[in-house]
């Protein structure tokens, strides 16, 4: 770091402040992008790049009293973890409430559950928080795991204040960065009004339109192009491993299997015309049906090869890296069973800048208290079940921040999915009737979802804190004051998409705006474990259990006969689940790609300008689509979307596709 910089004073209001700012733009744009497609993005770089933007001038501008003075590189760390901890939480409300209003196991409207929402929010935040404090000695200090995106925002952050070309940096990033977001933001908006020239391009019914009868089989699976900023986006920072598998498992979803079906009388589609106009054009993904068993559709029948890919996958990484695990687990009980001797994990240099062992512990008794007491009374948990729960998302932490420590990859809807799977058993044995099955599984999948998601964060950032030798317990207060705000701000951006877009909270037997593949996994798995017999069509069942031993043995081979540097070709399984839940819809995918494309082309012919710039763009695309999400369901509250006032040209039938 800069040896000439004064000694800086880490926690500020203003650090704290903006950062809460920046992730709650950031939390917002998660309910969107999880919606859409199941996938959230951390506030790390957008906070620390446009947190220096921001504070940076203020610190030169203003006196000390008005918030003026230094900033430097450990304060920007203060504001990435506010940012971080106000971003974070967006999962629950993308997929255990959705599917618990859709199985009628809530009220009939989430305003008048908004308390109840809050406080279960609330307490999987702060219990999150404080399992993480303990685990840094033995992620960051001990085992020293990379956390790939936690090294990036700390290269980020050093970059933007030391060296000689650091001011100019700091200019470039924050100006890529700012551009990316408000072109993204204009876009998104825009677009809603013309979505079928602008956003959406229906090519199979251009051509069917045209003459070319058969090309209706590309719309009807969902083979339409989207300019979507986000997942352009995320390709650019993704592997582009990432982006084939995605890519892979739809083409083998919804361009092999869906068709098969379909041509074999296993699945079945229905007229997408209410008039018989157009007798080509049909609805595959239709989830309201009378004999889900017997006549599924394509979308219903494949969430089952879905679920078992995506359990599968992470489960087989575990146990591939379960030495590991093992490891992590001994050493973090290790000072338990043997205080006072043999070997100790290492030490902060400065322990006035740890967070003594009274505050984590003091911190998680209470979430864990207060847990007990909101389940018990707001949701009728036993508080026996409630407290297994906390136990169980302490080890699924430990899974967790094993995957995001190593391959910056947390399988958080799926170690949810698992603690379903787990307590829907015990509810089932006891007795429980289906519905409060459905709910208590529904829930306490979610405590452990919300603690793993927290754990990987809060990790991310301490990680981050560590390289630049911040101060460990500045993170923590930094982190609930930004959790504070994603409690509140995680439950408002759900009220109001559910609002702008009721088809979030209930099943339909036409296509909504928010496909929400994690609430469909969540909805399907709720079932499963709660129902008499197993709601499954035999041939998607036989898939889903072939599909899953294939997934185990490739991911056996993979580590036991592939050596590190060639692992790259094996599929990202969890990608190819995501994608046969998704569909038919493979808009999402081919953005990715597209992403991964242009980020491959520009870091092989112009490597410094992808070096600069590639990390801010991609942070500003993501963020600026789901803020212009945001901006979209509020017009449409208002009756001024595009829904109303926008053009039909483009989209199929001539009915508006926004």
């Amino acid at each position: 770091m800069d040896p000439d910089a004064p000694e800086e004073q880490q926690f500020t209001f203003r650090a704290v402040f903006v950062g809460c700012a920046l992730g709650a733009v950031i939390s917002a744009s998660n309910v969107y992008l999880g919606l859409k497609t199941g996938w959230t993005f951390g506030a790390s770089l957008f906070g620390s790049i446009f947190g220096f933007a921001i504070l940076k001038p203020l610190s030169r501008a203003l006196p000390e009293r008005l918030g003026g003075g230094y900033f430097g590189p450990k304060e920007n760390v203060c504001c990435q973890s506010a940012a971080t901890a106000a971003g974070s939480l967006g999962l629950l409300f993308t997929s255990g409430f959705p599917a618990a209003y859709q199985l009628g196991l809530l009220g009939d409207n989430p305003v008048a559950d908004f308390g109840r929402l809050v406080t279960f929010t609330l307490c999987c935040a702060y219990v999150g928080i404080f399992f993480t404090m303990p685990l840094r000695r033995l992620y960051i200090l001990k085992l020293k795991l990379t956390f790939p995106s936690a090294v990036a925002s700390a290269y980020t952050i050093r970059s933007l204040h030391v060296g000689r070309h650091a001011a100019a940096n700091a200019r470039k990033k924050t100006l890529a960065l700012v551009t990316s977001f408000l072109l993204a933001i204009l876009l998104r908006i825009t677009s809603e009004y013309a979505p079928g020239i602008m956003w959406d391009w229906h090519w199979g019914w251009w051509f069917y339109k045209a003459g070319w009868r058969w090309i209706i089989a590309a719309e009807n699976w969902g083979w339409i192009w989207e300019w979507t900023p986000a997942f352009i986006g995320v390709g650019l920072l993704v592997p582009i491993n990432s982006s084939l598998s995605f890519v892979g498992g739809s083409a083998l979803g919804w361009a092999i299997i869906g068709p098969a079906l379909v041509a074999t009388n296993l699945a079945f589609g229905s007229p997408a015309s209410s008039d018989g106009s157009y007798p080509e054009y049909l609805n595959y993904a239709n989830m309201v049906l009378d004999d889900p068993v017997n006549a599924p559709s394509p979308k219903y029948w494949m969430i089952w090869p879905g679920c078992a890919v995506l359990l599968c996958a992470s489960m087989s990484e575990i146990a591939a890296n379960g030495a590991a695990v093992v490891k992590s687990i001994a050493l973090a009980l290790e000072p338990i069973r043997r205080r006072g001797e043999g070997r100790r994990l290492p030490r902060p240099r400065s322990p006035r800048r740890a967070n003594p062992w009274w505050m984590w512990t003091g911190g998680l008794a209470a979430g864990t208290i207060l847990t007990m007491i909101v389940m018990r009374y707001q949701f009728g948990q036993n508080a026996g079940v409630t407290l297994l729960a906390i136990l169980f998302s302490f080890l699924f932490s430990l899974v967790g921040a094993e995957c995001t420590g190593r391959v910056s990859v947390t399988p958080v809807t799926t170690l949810g999915n698992f603690a379903q799977l787990v307590f829907g058993g015990i509810s089932k044995g006891t007795g429980l009737a289906p519905a409060a099955n459905q709910l208590n599984n529904g829930l306490t999948g979610m405590i452990t979802l919300a603690a793993s998601e927290q754990v990987a964060d809060m990790l991310g950032d301490l990680k981050t804190t560590h390289l630049l030798g911040a101060s460990p317990r500045v993170q923590l207060y930094a982190q609930c004051f930004g959790a504070l705000v994603s409690i509140f701000l995680s439950a408002g951006m759900y009220i109001v998409f559910v609002k702008a877009y009721p088809c979030i909270n209930t099943l339909t037997n036409t296509t909504c705006a928010f496909p929400a593949p994690d609430v469909g996994a969540w909805r399907a798995v709720s079932i499963a474990v709660s129902s008499p017999s197993l709601p499954i069509p035999r041939s998607s069942g036989i898939t889903a259990l072939s599909l899953g031993a294939l997934v185990i043995a490739s991911t056996f081979v993979k580590y036991r006969f592939v050596g590190p540097k060639r692992r790259g070709w094996f599929p990202n399984w969890n990608a190819v689940g995501i994608a046969f839940i998704l569909g038919p819809l493979c808009t999402y995918p081919m953005a990715m790609l597209f992403g991964s494309i242009v980020a491959l082309t520009w870091r092989k012919y112009w490597p410094r300008g992808a070096v600069m710039y590639c990390y801010a763009v991609a942070a500003g695309m993501i963020a600026g689509e789901g803020l212009g999400g945001i901006a979209n369901a509020l017009l449409q509250i208002a009756g001024v979307a595009g829904s109303v006032k926008g053009t039909s040209i483009g989209c199929p039938m001539d009915v508006y596709c926004g």
